[in-house]
Formats: structure tokens, sequence, C-alpha cells
């Protein structure tokens, strides 16, 4: 019950930090201390997102279907890889430096090349989500796969288990704790690589409709995808923690 009353009291404080802040960036904008134009004022900002709704939804959902797409294809494709670098370790030795190098590259200085190769359709924004969220999904895993316990490894080894065997009751998992952190990171990428990409061409999304307000000095419908975007990311993760609960009961029973 403790434990129960400190998240509540954690997630009220949380919550009042939240509304000072909006008041004070209220009572800021409202008098003057900052340029409307500049930073208009939360009212502002919830007429323009209520005003604009039907095409924040519209374009909010081209930006979930790319997310999702690229989301998918980076989670199996890591998943693949961190299984392959795990069980040989000459593709480990191979490969693992050339996925940190592909993270050493700007997304902006990516973006602008996947438009040339492949046009402004879906296709580039797809690619560019798998190249940001694969990454810590690999990692991830093959860190959770690695720090399986050893002995418990080598009892089954002379139990006679094949290495499916060992995997699948043992290092898959012990490695779920991992993969879903890695996940509530890749989701938040995914729909941030989204509207990046939308940035740089493309006919409808969350990012070209950003564009294109910025291009018009509406800058209250600017805040008003901005917030948008971070509800929709907030909204994935806790989605993310659902599901973990789900997969993982056992976490909720030892607690």
């Amino acid at each position: 019950m403790t434990k129960k009353l400190q998240n509540i009291t954690s997630k009220a404080w949380s919550l009042a930090a939240v509304i000072a802040i909006l008041i004070i960036w209220q009572i800021a904008s409202s008098t003057g201390l900052v340029l409307e134009f500049m930073l208009p004022a939360p009212t502002a900002v919830v007429k323009a997102f209520f005003e604009d709704f039907p095409a924040l939804m519209t374009n909010a959902r081209v930006t979930l279907l790319e997310a999702f797409a690229g989301l998918l294809l980076g989670v199996a494709i890591g998943f693949i890889m961190a299984v392959l670098m795990d069980r040989f370790r000459h593709l480990y030795q191979a490969f693992y430096p050339l996925i940190v190098l592909t993270q050493t590259i700007p997304t902006v200085a990516i973006a602008p090349l996947l438009v040339l190769w492949f046009g402004y359709e879906m296709m580039p924004k797809i690619i560019l989500i798998v190249i940001v969220t694969f990454f810590p999904v690999t990692v991830s895993l093959l860190e959770g796969f690695r720090s399986a316990d050893q002995d418990t490894i080598q009892l089954l080894r002379s139990m006679g288990a094949s290495q499916v065997q060992i995997f699948r009751y043992v290092k898959f998992p012990g490695a779920l704790n991992r993969f879903f952190s890695s996940l509530r990171i890749a989701v938040s990428y995914a729909v941030v690589g989204a509207v990046i990409s939308e940035w740089l061409g493309g006919f409808e999304g969350l990012g070209v409709y950003m564009t294109r307000v910025k291009q018009a000095f509406a800058f209250d419908k600017m805040f008003a995808v901005i917030f948008l975007i971070s509800a929709i990311s907030l909204i994935l993760m806790w989605l993310v923690d659902r599901i973990q609960k789900w997969c993982m009961p056992w976490e909720k029973a030892e607690k």
C-alpha cells in the first residue's frame, strides 16, 4: 500500500510541475513578456489543435502507418540479427562494428539520400525508421542473450538440450526485459524518424503538415503538431509497458 501511495504522490508532483509550467507559459505569452507569434500561449495552441483536428488526424494516420511499418521491420531485423550474432561468433565480429557505424551517421544526413534514391512516397520513410529502430533492439537483445546464466545453460546441455531449447527456455525469457526496454526507445524513434523523413519530402504526414504551417508562420499550429507527436509517443510507450506486463506476468508475481 505504501508503494502504491508513493507512486500516486510521484505522479501528483509530475502533474503539478506540468501545470506550473503551463501557467508560467500562459502568463509570459499573455502579458507580452514573450512575443506571442514566437511562443503562442497554451490556450492558442489548444484552440489551433481543435480547429485543425481533422487535418491533424488525417496526417497522423499517414505518419503512424509509416512508423508502424518501419518499427515492425526494424524489430524483426533486429531480432534476427541478434539471434544470428549470438549463435555465430564470426557473424558478431563481422557485423557488430557495421551496426554501430550505422548509428554514427546523422539521421538528417541520411534522409535526403533516401528521398533521392526512392522518391517521395512511403518507402524512404520506412527505410529510415528501420535504420533508427533496429539498433536498440539488436544491441539490447544481444546483451540479454549473452547475460544468460551460464550454469543453467551448462546444466541443460548436460541433460541433452539442443541449442533451440536453450534459447527458448533460458536465453529468450531472460532477454525479454531488455527487449521491452529497447522497444520503448524504438517506438519513440519510429515516430520521430517518420516526422523527420517527412520534413525532407512527402505529400502527407505530420512532418509535411508541420513544414506547411511553419512556412505560413502559424506557430500555434506548429506547437499543436509538436504536442500531438509527443502524445502519440507517450501512448505508444504506455502500450509497450502494457504488453510487457502481459508477456511477463512472472515479474508482477515476484514483486
